[in-house]
This record gives structure tokens, sequence and C-alpha cells, in this order.
């Protein structure tokens, strides 16, 4: 129904589009498009985004409404107990949902969930086709309003510019409110963590900030021994400032002289071969650079490491590291490319006039002028770097050991958020509820990356006017 929904909405936005366009170009009649304050298009545009914004609004209030509908509907067939019992209730609807899908009926499709179904399927049908009704009967109705709006003086170019002004803030405001809403949701799981009472085993705040030992595991076996759990944060931000240094180590000097050389040294043809196939790293997908990771670069270190007579193990921050170093390096190449290849050409002129050679010219002005660009290309590798999971966990592991040593095995933030909330947990364990503590740390840590960098900007920056 959503379909027919849509296809009645681009129907009659171009009905409306058309419609309102040719009367405004029938008011100017043969005295020209100079006799309307406003070109026919610009008609045409306001009336159809009255249509589109009328029908979209009530879409987007009415289909849940209709969803809700339809499931009290379901509800009220139930039994009692059925009704009343969370998991009974969405066993039950998993029935219900095949059903009114048309699939085959399981062994738990008793007459009560028959008859729920069918009235879901009624009521859903009918609100559906209400709210389609409304949809159309509402368009209809400001076509009407907007054509009649349509006159040689209206500003019709002024509204349809407000409109799409109230559009692009809606979406800034979406987009804003999305991140205060996730940050929100996991400042209150995180309190919960740390301060709900009804939590057992959960640590104090700074025992999960300075502890030592991560094994969150532990609580899910209480009933096996005197096994205690435990939620030291550093191992982990150990691991995972480890995993993004050897990463940047790779992925820096690799990313930027590629892209000096791409912006300043290479001829057009071999640019336009090279930064392509540079940026082919970027499209490819991290399970697979995991793969090559755990089968190619952890064994040749751990063989090279025998060799040499260390003691490496077979899952190390080294190996993951140099592959992720290898995933970021399209990100500050092409970032910093751009970046280089946007500073004015005329300071290059300037120093060269000045009797400044090419390298001279490429540290001394080049650089300085795109050095906040810059910045923000190791910035984007970094934060990238750091909510890389697929990598670890193939080439790097998940022992959560306190070590500064690259050849020892590590985990970082995001692969124990990953391990915690595999599967179906309870979101009233201290296990599930530090997967939240840790993502809160991880969102602090990389807003202090984000402000140093900012203050590296500011003291260093080199402005021109």
């Amino acid at each position: 129904m959503a379909g027919i929904y849509f296809v009645t909405l681009a129907v009659l936005t171009a009905s409306a589009f058309l419609m309102a366009r040719s009367r405004a170009a029938s008011l100017a009649g043969g005295r020209g498009k100079e006799a309307l304050h406003s070109l026919p298009i610009y008609h045409g545009m306001f009336v159809a985004s009255g249509v589109v914004a009328v029908m979209l609004l009530i879409f987007i209030f009415g289909a849940p409404l209709v969803s809700h509908l339809a499931h009290s509907s379901a509800v009220s067939q139930l039994p009692a107990d059925v009704a009343a019992d969370r998991l009974k209730s969405s066993t039950a609807f998993r029935e219900i949902f095949r059903i009114v899908a048309g699939e085959a009926a399981g062994p738990q499709a008793t007459d009560a969930i028959r008859n729920a179904a069918e009235a879901y399927r009624s009521t859903y049908a009918s609100g559906n086709w209400a709210l389609l009704a409304t949809g159309f009967a509402a368009a209809l109705g400001m076509l009407l309003f907007g054509t009649t709006r349509i006159t040689t003086s209206f500003r019709a170019r002024n509204m349809f510019e407000k409109f799409v002004k109230v559009v692009l803030v809606i979406c800034a405001a979406i987009a804003i409110l999305t991140t205060i809403g996730i940050v929100l949701s996991v400042l209150n799981e995180t309190y919960r963590f740390f301060f709900d009472p009804d939590i057992k085993g959960k640590p104090t705040v700074l025992g999960f900030l300075f502890g030592t030992e991560w094994n969150p595991q532990a609580a899910m076996r209480a009933d096996q021994g005197d096994i205690q759990s435990s939620f030291g944060f550093l191992p982990l931000l150990t691991g995972t400032l480890l995993i993004t240094a050897i990463a940047i180590a790779v992925a820096g000097p690799l990313g930027l002289f590629s892209a000096i050389y791409l912006a300043e040294y290479a001829t057009p043809r071999i640019r336009s071969v090279a930064k392509p196939i540079l940026e082919i790293l970027a499209g490819i997908p991290t399970v697979v650079l995991g793969f090559f990771a755990a089968l190619t670069v952890a064994p040749l270190i751990r063989g090279s490491g025998e060799w040499l007579g260390l003691d490496v193990a077979s899952e190390s921050a080294l190996a993951a590291g140099l592959v992720m170093g290898m995933m970021i390096i399209p990100f500050i190449s092409s970032l910093s490319d751009d970046v280089i290849n946007a500073v004015p050409q005329s300071l290059r002129d300037g120093a060269y006039a000045l009797g400044a050679t090419k390298s001279e010219t490429i540290r001394r002005v080049v650089l300085p002028a795109a050095l906040p660009g810059i910045v923000s290309a190791f910035m984007l590798a970094i934060s990238r770097a750091i909510g890389e999971t697929m990598i670890v966990v193939m080439a790097a592991g998940l022992a959560a050991n306190l070590t500064a040593n690259p050849l020892e095995a590590v985990t970082t933030i995001t692969v124990q958020i990953k391990t915690i909330l595999v599967g179906d947990q309870e979101f009233d364990s201290a296990k599930t509820l530090a997967a939240f503590a840790l993502g809160l740390v991880l969102f602090f840590v990389t807003l202090a990356l984000n402000f140093i960098a900012l203050r590296i900007v500011q003291r260093y920056r080199e402005q021109y006017d």
C-alpha cells in the first residue's frame, strides 16, 4: 500500500506542477513572462511542493497510527494471558505476521491467533485505504488552494524558496536531534550501568576508567565459582590507541606523500590513472582486509619474528595496524590531494618569483596553507581506524592485554562492544550495559582528539589574504 500511496503522490505532484505552470502562463497572455512577478515554473513548483508536503505529513503521522490500530485490533482477539505476557505475545505476533504475509501457519497457530491475524489484516487494509483517501483529498485541497493563489503579482519564487529553506532547516535539525538522541540514550544506559542498584556486579566510575583488567564474561559464570567480573577500561584504551598509532604511522606518510606527488609532481596522465587505483583501497570490504591480515600478514610477521628470535603472537596488534593503515591510506591521500589542489596558484607563483625551489614552495607555502584540510584528513582517518572492528577481530584477537608491545594480541573498544552485544542479550546485566559505557567513553576520546587537532590547526596554520 505504501507503493500505491507514493505513486499517487508522484502523479498528483506532477499534475499540480503542470496545472499551476499552465495557469501562470495563461495569466501572462500575450504580455510575455515580464507580466508575472515570478516565472511560471516557480508557480508550478510552489503548488507541487505544497502537495508533496501535505501528503508526506499525512503519511508520516498516519502510517504509525494505522500500524498501532492494527496491532490493537489483533491484541483484542488474543486470550488475556497471552496478551499480558510479553514473551507469549511476541511469539503470537510472529505467527500473526506469517499468516498475514501469506506463509504457512506454524504449529503454534491456534484459532485465536488466526482470528487475530484476520483482524490485523482487515484493520491494516482499511486503515491504509483511509490513509490513501485522506492524503488524496488533502492533496486535491492543496492543489485547489494553490491554483487560486496564482496571480500576476503573486511572489511564487519567494514562497518556494521559503519552502526549500524550511526543508533544509528540518534536515539539519533531524541530523542534530539524531546526534543528541544517540548521546542521551548512551548516557541513560551508562548511568544505569554505574548507579542502578538493581544491576549486580557493576563497577565504580573510577574502577571502570582506571581498571587494568577486562573480563565481562565472568558475570555470566558467577555460579561456577568465585570468578569475579572485571570492567577495567585501560586495556581496551591501550589496545585501541596502539593499533590506531600503527595504522597512522603507515597511512600518514604514505597518504600525505602520495597526495603531494599527485598534486604537485604527477602529469595529468599519471594522475588520472594513479588516483582512481589508489582510491580502490577505500572500496575493499573490511572483512576481505581482515582475511588478508589473518591469513597473510599475521603469519608473515610471526615467521619473521621467529627468524629474528622474537616471541610474536599468532594474532598481534602489528598485523592489524599494518592492514588498517593500508585501509585508511585513501582517506588521507584523496582528501589531502584535494586540499593541496585548492591552494591558490598565486601563492606558488609568488614563491617562485622570490627564488624558491619547488620543494621549498611545497614545504614553506603550500603545506602551511593546506594544513587545516590535511589535519582534517588525518582526523577522519584516525576516527575510521578507531571505529574499525572486523580487521581487529580477525587479526588482533579478543584478548584484553594491557601492553604497548605491538607483537602481542590486543583488543579494542569497538571489538568489545560488538562482542558484548552479539546474540540475544538482556539489558539488565552489567555485562550488556558495559557496552554503552564503552561507547560513551569512546565518544569523549574522539571528542578529545578532535579538540587537540583544532588546537594544532589554530597554532600552526598560515593565513593568507
